[in-house]
């Protein structure tokens, strides 16, 4: 791959399309059945299809994808100061709440500038200088279906940018420089950033969250468990010390808390069922 940048700093895209996943990856279905799936937040009608718009993790890879490659991006900070909930503005699209309700939200993961974060007061005081998680890339036939589609949409708070990826030493296939890849982002300016918080106030706020894709506690350990089997570099003290806490707040109520029912297995989807499958 070329290391050569435009003069945004981004590198060539090659021909190729990549998604970068962080704890929050973007893919659709595209099936009549696609609101069945337990991960689905909005279902947009396009006669004669419906296309299921999914919020994801590190280790669920969305359709059409033919390469997988842990890394890293620099110039960010992740945190979970993003309230989940969905307001329907489209009479089009169905929306539902994934890991928390609109009278009790829960939060998911976003990615700050790491020159507006030192701005803030944050409990959780430092981060590492890289963000890690994984970029998928899509087929070259599906490229066109995907980008029409993604280009176009604000998905609740979160917008596209994008970011020059850094493939994991052991992962670079040629040494080469950096892949361009496409990234949502929920800025500070978007109504569902809460921003800084108590850490305490906030595993608990997490712990008691709950939506139809399931616990917001199964979204923070199953990211942890992912991030900690990345690589030995990958791990995030935000999301580390939040998981430690909520494990916590469990051994008091005498629940045992695990992100057992998330597998960390990596897997093609070729089918609907296969993609369904992928995400119980």
């Amino acid at each position: 791959m070329s290391a050569s940048l435009d003069q945004n700093g981004l590198p060539p895209d090659n021909g190729e399309f990549w998604l970068f996943g962080y704890g929050f990856v973007l893919f659709f279905v595209v099936a009549h059945e696609a609101a069945s799936s337990p991960d689905c937040v909005k279902v947009l009608t396009m006669a004669p299809v419906e296309m299921c718009i999914c919020r994801s993790l590190i280790w669920k890879p969305p359709p059409h994808f033919d390469r997988r490659i842990p890394g890293f991006v620099t110039g960010y900070v992740r945190r979970f100061w993003q309230a989940r909930y969905d307001q329907p503005h489209d009479p089009h699209v169905h929306y539902l709440n994934h890991r928390g309700t609109p009278t009790n939200p829960g939060r998911v993961v976003t990615l700050l500038e790491r020159s507006y974060w030192e701005t803030l007061t944050d409990h959780h005081d430092t981060a590492p200088d890289r963000v890690w998680g994984t970029a998928y890339r899509i087929r070259a036939d599906k490229v066109d279906e995907v980008k029409e589609y993604l280009d176009i949409r604000e998905i609740n708070g979160y917008t596209i940018h994008y970011t020059p990826f850094h493939p994991a030493p052991a992962a670079a296939a040629d040494g080469g420089g950096p892949i361009r890849t496409l990234v949502y982002i929920g800025t500070p300016d978007n109504d569902q950033f809460v921003g800084p918080q108590d850490v305490q106030a906030l595993a608990e706020h997490i712990y008691r969250s709950h939506g139809p894709s399931g616990p917001n506690i199964d979204y923070l350990l199953s990211l942890h468990d992912a991030l900690e089997a990345l690589s030995p570099e990958s791990g995030d003290e935000h999301v580390t010390d939040l998981a430690r806490r909520v494990r916590l707040l469990a051994g008091r109520t005498t629940k045992t808390l695990t992100a057992g029912d998330a597998p960390h297995e990596f897997k093609h989807a070729k089918s609907i069922e296969e993609q369904e499958e992928t995400e119980k």
